[in-house]
């Protein structure tokens, strides 16, 4: 519990942007006493989690790590909004994963593209832009030559370097990406686009945030399972 407890009670702190004092002046504790939980030091008893959910109106199911949603629901395909294309919706041989994952990905992407056209900044738009592709075509490469009957020569970049390769070009959008943030490239970027918190992706994104929530806390617990 204290991995997710803690790192939570710490984003919704900071979101909301008080200080620690006050938040453990609110919640009837010491400041001493907030920020051991907060740093994972010490584990709170239940009744102090449903304090804390009260305080924050989230859920103890989020607060918990459990749900990537505040309210604490949990979704099934059918939750997600459709996306566009000519397989929105399909059940691929009788399974829901593969839709599943699609619509998470693509209504996340909805969110980042929404982003970058609001930043308005060609370099971060084909940085960004340039590195999804690649890693779309290292996947599709991939299982392409799984096959023994495709023909390789679909692809002009040969097989013994082109993973290699994609490696390089991708960190190398990567590299571009940061410098033109930092401004290593020229003008600073006005990244102000980027600005938000949890729940103002919420209320901006109110039929794709969940995805993106559930990409997030997918994504990281395969980190840390192929991290151990």
């Amino acid at each position: 519990m204290a991995m997710e407890f803690n790192r939570i009670i710490t984003l919704l702190r900071k979101e909301r942007g008080i200080t620690q004092k006050q938040a453990a002046a609110d919640l009837g504790i010491s400041q001493a006493q907030l920020s051991h939980y907060e740093k994972g030091i010490r584990e709170c008893g239940l009744e102090f989690v449903v304090q804390v959910a009260d305080y924050y109106h989230v859920s103890c199911d989020y607060l918990l790590g459990r749900s990537a949603e505040r309210s604490g629901a949990t979704i099934t395909v059918e939750d997600l909004p459709e996306t566009g294309g000519s397989t929105s919706g399909s059940i691929y041989h009788g399974s829901v994963l593969p839709t599943m994952y699609k619509k998470l990905i693509e209504n996340s992407l909805d969110i980042l593209f929404d982003k970058l056209e609001k930043c308005r900044d060609k370099r971060i738009v084909v940085a960004v832009s340039n590195y999804l592709m690649l890693s779309v075509y290292r996947m599709f490469r991939r299982l392409y030559q799984s096959a023994p009957g495709n023909v390789a020569s679909m692809f002009r970049v040969t097989p013994a370097r082109w993973e290699h390769d994609a490696n390089a070009a991708m960190s190398w959008q990567e590299g571009e990406l940061a410098a033109t943030v930092a401004g290593e490239l020229g003008e600073r970027p006005n990244t102000a686009a980027f600005e938000m918190t949890t729940e103002s992706l919420a209320r901006d994104y109110p039929r794709h945030a969940t995805s993106l929530m559930n990409l997030i806390k997918n994504s990281e617990e395969t980190i840390r399972r192929e991290g151990r």
